[in-house]
């Protein structure tokens, strides 16, 4: 793992976002990729002032995990993980080398495995996938807050 780059725990200036990107090698950096999503929100909780859901906690660390696993397990060599504060969101971007795009199952509650794109689509309010000149980009959000009307945010895709 690289060290994270980040804004050293201060309020950013005023338009700069609260970010933060690291660096992984491999399937082992799995459970360090969902602690760095953990502490990037209570930072952005606890330092920014940045509403943020137990929800959004778990799904946040779930998607960067399993964003993380398919990476490791498909694309050779590092993956980049970034994570902003995007409005009412946290956009979670996964890059890696590898320029084939996954293909979306569709879903089977008899199949053992191949369902992490599948909790990811359904966790996040919107889900993209780009090729990249070198690899791809797989962007996802998810949102901070639950509705007010107790309806749990995400689950739709753009």
């Amino acid at each position: 793992m690289s060290l994270p780059v980040h804004d050293g725990g201060r309020e950013p200036p005023a338009g700069r976002p609260i970010t933060v990107s690291v660096a992984f090698e491999g399937s082992e950096d799995i459970a360090e990729a969902r602690h760095v999503a953990r502490a990037f929100l209570a930072d952005a909780r606890a330092v920014h002032g940045v509403p943020v859901s137990d929800r959004a906690m778990d799904a946040v660390q779930l998607v960067v995990s399993e964003l993380v696993t398919n990476a490791g397990k498909y694309a050779p060599g590092r993956c980049l993980v970034t994570l902003e504060v995007v409005e009412d969101a946290v956009q979670v971007t996964v890059w890696d080398s590898e320029p084939c795009l996954p293909v979306p199952r569709a879903a089977d509650p008899g199949r053992v495995g191949g369902h992490g794109l599948e909790i990811v689509m359904a966790l996040c309010r919107s889900f993209e996938m780009h090729r990249e000149p070198v690899g791809k980009r797989i962007v996802a959000a998810v949102v901070l807050v639950d509705d007010p009307v107790g309806d749990e945010a995400g689950g739709q895709l753009r």
